[in-house]
This record gives structure tokens, C-alpha cells and sequence, in this order.
């Protein structure tokens, strides 16, 4: 894997990070909130990767469901409580608290719709090697 910046990417990922926030602090509850937040968390990550590396797009996309399947997973250990952050509200909204199979529905249809549009738009046929 190699450091490389791609304008477009990063220019959605910030989007995507400024929804994220408006979504965070100004609704408080429901599918917004919760489920589309998830999905649309999915997608920054992606666009982060693919901003800031040479990586492929399938080789992002699966890096993004691992870190976010893993992320949902731990939410059903007392890891937060480990590290002594069950009362960060930081920690809380980065990581979650609570686990829920809704977010791994959010999490696979968002790294679908990535895919999705990836193939459409043509870049799936962009093959970078990662370099380790």
C-alpha cells in the first residue's frame, strides 16, 4: 500500500464528514440517526481510503467491511469499559455502545452501494497492486 491523494475522494469523504457531524448533533434519535448514519460511515471510510492510497476498489471495500464489522463486533464485549472510556461521549459516538444486527444490514448495503457505483462509474477495472 502506498500513499496516494485522489482530489475526488477526498472531497467526499469531507462531505460525507460534515453529514456525519450535522447527522450526530442535530438528530438525536430514529433510522436517521442510527441506520443511516451507518451506512453512510461506511462510505467515508471507503472514500478515505481510496483518497488516501493506491488501494483497489475491492481491496478498500474489503478493508472498510472488515474495520466496520469488527468495530460492531467488539460492541458485544465490554471493550470500551477495558480502556476505561465507558463514559466518553467521544468514544460512544466513534465506537458504539450497544450491538445491533440493523448495523451490519447498514454496513453491507453500504459497502454494496460503493461497489455499485464503483462498477458503474468504470473504476473497478482500476487494478493497483497493494504494496505492503
Amino acid at each position: 500500500m502506498k500513499l496516494q491523494f485522489n482530489k475526488n475522494y477526498l472531497v467526499l469523504a469531507h462531505t460525507l464528514f460534515l453529514v456525519e457531524l450535522a447527522i450526530a448533533f442535530i438528530i438525536k434519535t430514529g433510522f436517521i440517526r442510527y441506520t443511516f448514519g451507518d451506512y453512510l460511515v461506511v462510505i467515508l471510510l471507503y472514500a478515505i481510503f481510496r483518497g488516501c492510497t493506491n488501494m483497489s476498489v475491492r481491496a478498500s471495500a474489503l478493508v472498510v467491511f472488515f474495520i466496520a464489522y469488527g468495530i460492531e463486533l467488539l460492541q458485544l464485549t465490554s471493550f470500551l469499559a477495558y480502556f476505561n472510556l465507558q463514559d466518553s461521549t467521544a468514544a460512544k459516538l466513534i465506537f458504539g455502545s450497544t450491538f445491533q444486527f440493523g448495523d451490519l444490514v447498514a454496513y453491507t448495503l453500504g459497502i454494496i452501494t460503493v461497489l455499485l457505483i464503483e462498477y458503474y462509474n468504470g473504476n473497478h477495472k482500476n487494478t493497483h497492486t497493494i504494496k505492503v
